[in-house]
């Protein structure tokens, strides 16, 4: 892909989905294998569920709400000290050793060259935010989890960062900072995902990177760009 310095007064955007498009692997989905391992849950039947529910993603037929209410469960059963100390040793063991050289390569590339970058994921903020800084995105557009002083009620807040979602998320993030995509003369987003066709198809530049099936089908018909980062 050409990454020339944008012309004088010009405005980039790149947003980047993250399972299975910058990380080879689904955080949330290895999260929950993590704390099976640490046993921190039921690992037998978490994993049977956890199965279900990304079988359901990967088909375009998950419920968030019903997901949701199953993923966020673990972050109100442990107090915030232990999660965190558990995290520390998930990014260790299971994120770092994931994040391949053409992963932080691509998203280096558009932060060098002052494009405006974020990393928009359907994933909880809390497993998500350290990944995020661990490329180097300083924004972060993930499903937010509800918190009453400090400790996580196990429910998500606001709208879920999830099909239609991220472009809801996304939409409120660049108002915060007094943006719009309209102020934008050329935007990416890099997805694996047909979930994420929403998204795709608001930027100027949809980018299906390691694309499934469905979109990488798409992505053809439309002449879009397809990136394979992992291969």
């Amino acid at each position: 892909m050409n990454f020339t310095p944008p012309p004088p007064g010009e405005r980039r955007l790149a947003l980047f989905d993250l399972d299975h498009t910058l990380l080879p692997i689904d955080s949330d989905y290895e999260w929950a294998r993590f704390l099976a391992r640490v046993g921190a849950i039921d690992g037998d039947e978490h994993t049977r569920r956890n199965d279900d529910y990304l079988r359901q993603y990967q088909a375009g037929t998950l419920n968030i709400f019903e997901f949701l209410e199953f993923q966020l469960a673990p972050l109100a059963a442990h107090p915030r000290a232990q999660l965190d100390r558990w995290h520390l040793q998930y990014m260790d063991e299971v994120i770092r050793p994931a994040i391949q050289p053409a992963a932080r390569d691509l998203v280096s590339r558009h932060l060098e060259r002052g494009d405006l970058c974020a990393l928009v994921t359907a994933t909880n903020e809390f497993v998500t935010a350290p990944i995020a800084a661990e490329f180097g995105l300083a924004h972060l557009v993930a499903t937010t989890v509800e918190a009453v002083n400090g400790a996580y009620t196990g429910r998500p807040a606001g709208t879920p960062s999830f099909r239609e979602g991220k472009v809801t998320r996304t939409h409120a993030w660049l108002a915060s900072l007094g943006a719009a995509f309209e102020g934008f003369t050329t935007s990416w987003f890099y997805s694996d995902s047909i979930n994420d066709l929403p998204l795709l198809s608001l930027v100027t530049h949809p980018v299906a990177t390691n694309p499934d099936d469905r979109l990488a089908r798409l992505a053809a018909e439309r002449g879009w760009a397809v990136l394979r980062l992992f291969e």
